[in-house]
């Protein structure tokens, strides 16, 4: 397996940072990672902005769920400053496919896009659905 480049590095590291259950318990850690643009669809369906998701997961009354766990992440350099990531989660029996897109600005590496589709098992090795899901 090779080493990844020092830009997939740098996305995997901050990936991991939003993971932690305290980053995601400060406006300021998150504010750090998270790009101007960020957008999310949730796993949920909801449409996220960086404004309401560091809202919704610094409130006083925000669930704080258990850690996160990360497994199958691969990132891909697509530019040289656009890193895209893919990776499961488990958290309380509930897993999730997520994918993110990484921007470099000048203050480093940020989420600029990310999604999670929630998933119950994973499908054949090399086969799909009739529907192409």
């Amino acid at each position: 397996m090779t080493e990844p480049t020092p830009a997939v590095a740098a996305a995997i590291e901050g990936e991991l940072r939003l993971l932690d259950p305290a980053v995601r318990a400060s406006a300021g850690l998150l504010a750090e990672l998270l790009h101007p643009e960020f957008r999310e669809i949730g796993s949920g369906g909801r449409l996220w902005t960086r404004e309401s998701i560091i809202a919704s997961l610094t409130a006083d009354d925000a669930p704080r769920p258990g850690p996160l766990t990360a497994s199958r992440m691969r990132g891909v350099q697509l530019c040289p400053d656009l890193v895209h990531l893919t990776f499961d989660t488990e958290s309380k029996g509930i897993r999730s496919h997520r994918s993110s897109l990484w921007r470099l600005t000048p203050e480093g590496w940020r989420l600029y896009f990310h999604q999670a589709t929630p998933f119950a098992e994973d499908p054949p090795a090399g086969g799909s659905s009739a529907n192409g899901e």
